[in-house]
């Protein structure tokens, strides 16, 4: 797994960026009184139906380390803002990617960018309902990215049990080029259940899969934990590793959510 240089480097440069965001964030809302709390969509696969607090940009970053046979680090983020409690805006992608083939050969840059509009209907005081319109902008470089534009529905349930919470995703992406013997839509689901520990550790569990004409099937096991530093902050870290006998080992995040400025 070694790519000729320490492997902490890379988890290192990640922790000092994520740090000095995360305080410069926290520092932005310092003076605030009784901010709203953010609401983090990381790190799981799935999106909860509950938008951020309307009118203030929310921020999401993180850093993925995904093992052999193919190494691939690179650096999610996500903008967030909602209009009121109802619909909102995102914006997402990974500011920075490297792979390394097991042939040996490096890419680097940015990788492809997501725009989400989102719909949230409430069912009653603990189940909401929501569906998102995503639309894949190819910004990556080549073999960085999906090489493709693509539009995503995503419908969504949520629902509070006890002092536990379920997510519960089901969608479709559509790529506008696909390769022979390749299927256009792929299909997906994700199902995330997390579970307060006390009022700032936080557990989540979920499982995930997709499927596609060609490449086929695909599913994955997620564990993580998340710390409330505030109501304007949240960090996290854990463990994704697929499902299917063989697969390399598990990839490696952490990350944090931040409250932003109030826009309106």
């Amino acid at each position: 797994m070694s790519r000729g240089r320490p492997r902490g480097r890379f988890a290192a440069r990640g922790a000092t960026a994520l740090a000095a965001l995360a305080c410069a964030a926290a520092c932005a809302q310092a003076d605030a009184q009784e901010p709203p709390s953010v609401t983090p969509y990381r790190p799981s696969v799935s999106t909860p139906a509950e938008l951020s607090a309307p009118g203030y940009l929310e921020f999401e970053l993180g850093a993925l380390q995904t093992p052999a046979p193919q190494r691939r680090d690179s650096l999610p983020y996500a903008a967030k803002l909602a209009f009121d409690e109802d619909w909102g805006l995102r914006v997402a992608g990974e500011a920075w990617v490297r792979t390394r083939d097991a042939a040996g050969a490096v890419r680097s840059g940015a990788g492809d960018t997501s725009v989400v509009l989102k719909h949230r209907l409430d069912l009653d005081e603990l189940s909401a309902l929501g569906v998102e319109l995503g639309w894949q902008i190819p910004t990556g470089r080549a073999g960085l990215g999906a090489g493709t534009a693509a539009a995503t529905v995503n419908a969504i349930y949520s629902r509070d049990v006890g002092a536990a919470h379920i997510d519960i995703n089901l969608n479709a992406t559509r790529n506008d080029v696909t390769l022979p013997a390749t299927g256009r839509v792929a299909t997906g689901w994700a199902a995330a259940l997390s579970r307060a520990l006390d009022e700032r550790w936080e557990v989540c569990g979920e499982v995930s899969g997709m499927n596609q004409r060609g490449p086929g099937s695909a599913s994955q096991a997620l564990a993580a934990l998340s710390y409330t530093v505030s109501r304007a902050l949240v960090l996290d870290a854990g463990l994704a590793a697929s499902l299917h006998a063989g697969s390399a080992g598990p990839s490696i995040f952490f990350g944090f959510t931040a409250l932003g400025p109030r826009l309106f």
